[in-house]
C-alpha cells in the first residue's frame, strides 16, 4: 500500500503504511520498482512546476528535470539501503524516511542551484568532471590471472571514492589467489556496485578451484544492492547455483539476471528457483543453452509466476518438450509487461504451441517474438498468428522458421502480417510454404508497413511466382534493407526476373547461391512440372491463380 511522506514542504510517494512500529512484521524496504519510477515522476514535478519553491528560485525544463529527478533517486536510495543494511532487522522504516529526506533536501538544493547537473551536489568535490562508473577487465584475449596481476589490475577500485557502479571481470579466470584479491574490494564496494558481470571468470580451473573462487565472489558481494548479475558462461551445474547461494538470497533489488550456457540441469533449475526468493522487480530473465528439459523448464516456470514485471524472457536451447513449454506458457500469463520473448529451439509441439498462444493474446506491450524450431507445425502456428492477430502488442519482430508450416497456414500468418504494421523483420524460413504461401503472405504486406526491413523466406520450396511477389512488394518500401529467398527451387528465368526487379538497388536481394533451379519439391506430380514449364511466358494454372489471391484482415 503506497502513502504519501511529507518532508521539507515536498510530497514523497512510499510504498509503506507508515514508519511506526507495528504489532506484526511487515518490511517497508526496499519500495517496489513502480514506486520508484512514480517517485521519480513526483520529483521531476517538483522540480519543474509551478509550486512555492520553484517561484522562490525558479524552475527547471522538463527534460532537465527528469535527469536530476533519476540522480536524485538514485543517490537517494543508494543512501537509504546502506541505512537498511546496518539494520538487518528492523522492519525498514528508519530507511524509508531517510529516502524521502534524502530526495527533498536534494530536491531543494538543485532548485537553490538553478538547473546544473545534480551529479555535482552529491560529489565530494563539485569543481570535478564526471568520474567513470564503468570498471571493464574483460577486453583482450582470455587468460588465466592470479593474485600478483589481480592486484595490479584491480588497483582502480581500492582507490578512495571510486564511482564505479558496474563492473565486468568476464574473459578474465581468476584463480584462488586472485579471488582472495579481489574478494575484500568487492566486499568494499557491495554498497555502490549496481551491476556485475562475472561470465566466463573461472574457464578452465579445476572443478574444485571454481567452486572456492565463486564461493569467495559471492562472499564478498553477500548484501549487495546489485540490479544486474550475469553469471554465464561458466558451467555452473547445480554445484555452481549454489555456490553462488550466499550472494543470490540476499538480493532483494535484482532487475536482471543471466544465465547462459552454463550447464544448467534439472536440479539446478531448481537450486535456482530455490535460492532467489527476490524476483518482484526481475525484468530481464536470460537461460539460454542449458540442459534443463522438462523439469528444469517446471522449476524456471516458478520463478516466472514470481516476477510480475519481467519484460525480457528467453529460454531458448534448453531441451524444454511439450510438459516444459505448457508450463512455462502459463506462468507467462502473470507477465503482462513482456516485451521481447525467445522460446527458440526447444521441442514445445502443437500442445505447448496452443498453450502459448493463449497467452500472447493478453500481451499488450511485445514487440520481439522468437519462436523458431519449436515443432509447432500448422496447428501451434495459427493458433499463435490467430492470437497475435487480436493482441495489441505492437509487434516488430516475428521469427517463426523450421516449424514445418505449410500453405495450410499461409493465410492466418498473412492475416496476423497485414495486422501488424510495426513489422520490421519476418522470419519464416525452413518450412513448406511453396509459391501460394508466400504469395499470400506478400499480398499481406503490399499496403502500409513502411518500417519493413527484413524478410527470410529461404527453403520454402519457392519458385518464380512466389520470389516475384515478394520482390515487387518489398522493392518499393523504403526502409527495407534485404529479402532473403535463397535455398528455393527458383529457374534461371525466375534469377533474371528478380535481378531486373532489384537492379536499382541489388543490395537488397540477399545471396542466391544455395538456390537449386532443377530441383523438385516432395512429392511433385506431373500438374506442378507442366506449371513450371508454363512459367517462362507467365500463362501458368498455378501462377494465375495465386495472381487474383486476396488477403483480409478480419473485423
Amino acid at each position: 500500500m503506497e502513502t504519501f511522506l511529507y518532508t521539507s514542504g515536498f510530497v514523497i510517494m512510499a510504498d509503506t503504511l507508515d514508519s511506526r512500529p507495528h504489532a506484526f512484521s511487515i518490511k517497508l524496504w526496499p519500495p517496489s520498482l513502480p514506486t520508484r519510477k512514480a517517485l521519480i515522476e513526483r520529483i521531476t514535478n517538483n522540480l519543474s512546476l509551478k509550486t512555492i519553491f520553484t517561484e522562490k528560485y525558479g524552475s527547471l525544463t522538463k527534460d532537465q528535470a527528469m535527469e536530476d529527478a533519476k540522480r536524485i533517486e538514485d543517490f537517494a536510495f543508494s543512501t537509504a539501503n546502506q541505512q537498511f543494511e546496518r539494520e538487518p532487522d528492523g522492519d525498514g522504516g528508519s530507511a524509508v524516511q531517510l529516502y524521502a529526506k534524502e530526495c527533498s533536501k536534494l530536491i531543494l538544493e538543485v532548485l537553490k542551484k538553478g538547473p546544473v547537473a545534480t551529479r555535482d551536489l552529491i560529489s565530494e568535490d563539485s569543481s570535478a568532471s564526471p568520474r567513470e562508473t564503468f570498471f571493464d577487465i574483460s577486453k583482450g584475449q582470455r587468460a588465466f590471472i592470479e593474485a600478483d596481476e589481480a592486484d595490479e589490475l584491480l588497483k582502480p577500485l581500492k582507490e578512495p571514492g571510486n564511482a564505479y557502479t558496474k563492473i565486468c571481470f568476464s574473459n578474465r579466470s581468476f584463480g584462488l589467489g586472485a579471488a582472495r584479491v579481489a574478494e575484500p574490494i568487492l566486499a568494499s564496494l557491495k554498497d555502490q556496485l549496481k551491476e556485475v558481470d562475472l561470465s566466463d571468470f573461472v574457464a578452465g580451473r579445476p572443478e574444485v578451484e571454481a567452486l572456492e573462487v565463486m564461493n569467495i565472489f559471492s562472499d564478498a558481494l553477500q548484501g549487495s544492492i546489485l540490479s544486474s548479475l550475469n553469471l554465464s558462461e561458466n558451467a555452473l551445474g547445480e554445484k555452481g547455483v549454489r555456490a553462488f547461494g550466499a550472494l543470490l538470497k540476499s538480493l532483494s533489488s535484482l532487475e536482471e539476471l543471466y544465465l547462459m550456457n552454463d550447464g544448467i540441469s534439472k536440479e539446478a533449475a531448481q537450486a535456482v528457483s530455490e535460492l532467489i526468493p527476490s524476483t518482484e522487480n526481475l525484468r530481464v530473465l536470460h537461460f539460454h543453452n542449458n540442459m534443463s528439459g522438462d523439469e528444469g523448464a517446471l522449476a524456471i516456470a516458478e520463478v516466472v509466476k514470481r516476477s510480475p514485471l519481467l519484460e525480457n524472457f528467453r529460454c531458448s536451447s534448453t531441451r524444454v518438450g511439450s510438459e516444459g513449454g505448457i508450463a512455462l506458457s502459463e506462468a507467462l500469463e502473470h507477465c503482462t509487461h513482456m516485451e521481447k520473448l525467445d522460446l527458440r529451439d526447444n521441442m514445445f509441439g502443437t500442445e505447448a504451441g496452443v498453450s502459448l498462444s493463449k497467452t500472447l493474446s493478453s500481451f499488450k506491450h511485445l514487440t520481439e517474438l522468437y519462436l523458431s524450431y519449436l515443432n509447432l507445425e500448422d496447428e501451434g502456428a495459427i493458433a499463435i498468428v490467430n492470437a497475435l492477430k487480436e493482441s495489441a502488442s505492437p509487434i516488430e519482430v516475428l521469427e517463426m522458421a523450421g516449424n514445418d508450416i505449410t500453405v495450410e497456414a499461409a493465410s492466418a500468418i498473412a492475416a496476423c502480417v497485414a495486422a501488424k504494421q510495426d513489422l520490421k523483420k519476418l522470419n519464416l524460413s525452413e518450412n513448406e510454404l511453396k509459391d501460394e504461401g508466400c504469395v499470400q503472405i506478400a499480398k499481406s504486406m503490399e499496403e502500409d508497413h513502411s518500417k519493413l526491413q527484413y524478410i527470410d523466406m529461404s527453403t520454402n520450396f519457392i519458385r518464380r511466382a512466389g520470389a516475384r511477389a515478394l520482390a515487387h512488394v518489398v522493392v518499393k518500401k523504403e526502409a527495407f534493407k534485404l529479402l532473403n529467398i535463397d535455398g528455393n527451387i527458383i529457374s534461371e528465368e525466375g534469377i533474371e526476373e528478380l535481378k531486373e526487379i532489384f537492379k536499382k538497388s541489388p543490395e537488397l536481394l540477399g545471396a542466391l547461391d544455395e538456390n537449386d533451379p532443377d530441383g523438385e519439391e516432395e512429392d511433385d506430380d506431373e500438374e506442378d512440372e507442366e506449371d513450371e514449364e508454363n512459367e517462362g511466358n507467365g500463362n501458368g494454372e498455378l501462377e494465375s491463380k495465386l495472381k487474383n489471391l486476396e488477403v483480409k484482415q478480419e473485423d
